[in-house]
């Protein structure tokens, strides 16, 4: 039965979210309101965010001792795919300050006592899958061709993409690849951890639900796939340091999204 509950919800049938139409012109305005909730409550998210450049430093001194710098763009461009994950704190203080609370930073980590907390780490799963498969797949055409001998410096990895034979093969072909792994991710789950903190509605419905506001409202998520990757992408470029405001503004604005795309249950229960 629990295993039912992860999966399916609470209740006896699927309870399937109605989709809305949204355009370019509402992206706009849900990274505005992002923005304000940011401003309006950063200071619970200085722990959280002191995080980020900490992970930058450590990663960039493993890689220098482990000569692991052929991981570095895939690792940079990896946040794109877990940071549904990361902003799950931000979600739910967007969602109490739309209700008109004034939220904590112990608020803020309620999320783990979620009734959907089952689902969330079932969808988390399906993303850090992803993750790791990316990393093997990037790691893997390295090695196609260049071989298993990696570069000993980040200026030695950078003169055989720019230099040598295969460079801007692996460049491409690399970029074109990440992108797959991001569109899988923006179809799946672009608003489903939203979804799972409002409703507890099973991990299938979450990631269904945001199949199908892909499909409904293509060329605006894809766009909104664009922005988000290319700025966390430009945020992670000095240590991680930019995603100290960066990934805030993008959580708060994906909660927003999510309003926008999803039906209230009020107004499906009222019509």
């Amino acid at each position: 039965m629990a295993r039912m509950h992860i999966m399916a919800g609470p209740g006896e049938k699927l309870d399937m979210p109605a989709i809305r139409t949204i355009t370019l012109g509402d992206l706009g305005d849900v990274l505005r309101r992002g923005a304000a909730d940011f401003w309006a409550k950063p200071s619970h998210y200085v722990l959280l965010m002191l995080i980020y450049p900490i992970i930058g430093i450590v990663l960039t001194v493993w890689m220098n001792g482990w000569h692991a710098w052929t991981l570095l763009y895939p690792l940079v461009g990896g946040f794109a795919l877990v940071g549904p994950i990361a902003a799950l704190p931000l979600y739910e203080v967007s969602r109490r300050l739309e209700a008109g609370e004034d939220p904590s930073w112990r608020d803020a980590m309620s999320v783990l006592r979620s009734p959907a907390i089952g689902s969330i780490l079932a969808v988390g799963a399906m993303l850090f899958v992803l993750f790791t498969l990316w990393l093997t797949s990037a790691q893997a055409l390295y090695e196609s061709l260049f071989g298993a001998a990696p570069p000993h410096t980040l200026i030695g990895l950078a003169n055989q993409i720019f230099s040598e034979p295969g460079g801007m093969t692996l460049l491409v072909a690399g970029t074109g690849l990440g992108a797959l792994f991001a569109l899988v991710v923006l179809c799946t789950s672009v608003i489903a951890f939203p979804l799972l903190l409002d409703r507890d509605v099973g991990a299938y419905v979450a990631v269904e639900t945001s199949l199908r506001a892909v499909r409904h409202n293509l060329v605006p998520l894809l766009a909104w796939g664009i922005i988000v990757g290319a700025g966390l992408f430009l945020a992670s470029l000095p240590l991680f340091v930019g995603l100290a405001v960066v990934l805030p503004i993008f959580g708060h604005a994906t909660w927003h999204l999510y309003r926008k795309l999803v039906e209230p249950i009020s107004m499906i229960r009222g019509s």
